[in-house]
């Protein structure tokens, strides 16, 4: 799907007026969007439906390889993204700490955590927040989320909290862990079909307050799996009075 049937799905289809850009809708080139005309054209294209972007998210310029070179690449394309984000007005904003070992090394954790705190302080002065998701890599667990979300230690810093996932603890744990530092969530199929009640009172209990993402993986019938993962959320807040 491109960029701008998700916003038209998102609008008209389920009737929404929030939008979470990944910018894998866009291409897998980022020369081929990251430039004004085409940013413009979405920015327009947003606004024309009344959406907000509640998160923006890319993959390939995570901040930590082990190669400088490819650090410095990653960076420079991460701040195209960031700039970009900005743009859009997006309220948050998802750029993967990268590390694919268990643990960060002193060099690549001091690396990590002093550009998401340039980040962050950019952020927070503009308005929106910044972090990493439990996505991958060294990122995925726990103790490494935390270490790095209290190193960091800035208001324009968050975790998007992609829900459940069973690292070295049940999915029940792992949430209720990262739950008070989430600025935004990902609610997988698996979550929602599975454990939703306990994941959104896990939520509720730590005083969330953002939005909360349908995220579906599958590649068959999405449009009604993803309605389905909708509609379960919906219901559960409905019965809860929101």
């Amino acid at each position: 799907m491109t960029v701008f049937g998700y916003l038209e799905t998102c609008r008209y289809r389920y009737h929404l007026d929030t939008a979470d850009i990944w910018a894998g809708m866009m291409g897998r080139d980022p020369n081929s969007y990251l430039n004004t005309a085409f940013e413009e054209k979405v920015v327009q294209e947003v606004r024309a439906r009344g959406l907000t972007v509640v998160n923006y998210h890319a993959d390939g310029c995570h901040i930590w390889e082990d190669d400088p070179d490819r650090r410095q690449a990653n960076r420079q394309l991460a701040e195209r993204h960031l700039a970009f984000a900005e743009k859009l007005g997006a309220r948050t904003v998802r750029i993967d700490p990268g590390g694919r070992e268990r643990y960060w090394s002193k060099q690549a954790f001091e690396y990590i955590a002093d550009r998401y705190r340039q980040w962050a302080s950019r952020a927070y002065q503009r308005g929106y927040r910044i972090g990493p998701e439990t996505h991958w890599g060294a990122g995925d667990y726990v103790d490494n989320q935390i270490r790095l979300y209290q190193a960091v230690d800035s208001p324009g810093y968050g975790i998007l909290l992609h829900m459940g996932k069973p690292n070295e603890m049940t999915p029940d744990e792992f949430d209720r862990a990262l739950a008070p530092y989430a600025m935004h969530t990902h609610l997988s199929a698996e979550t929602c079909q599975t454990r939703l009640e306990m994941a959104l009172t896990i939520l509720k209990q730590a005083g969330y307050t953002g939005v909360l993402g349908i995220e579906h993986h599958s590649g068959i019938n999405e449009y009604a799996e993803v309605a389905h993962q909708l509609s379960a959320v919906c219901r559960h807040l409905e019965n809860w009075g929101k």
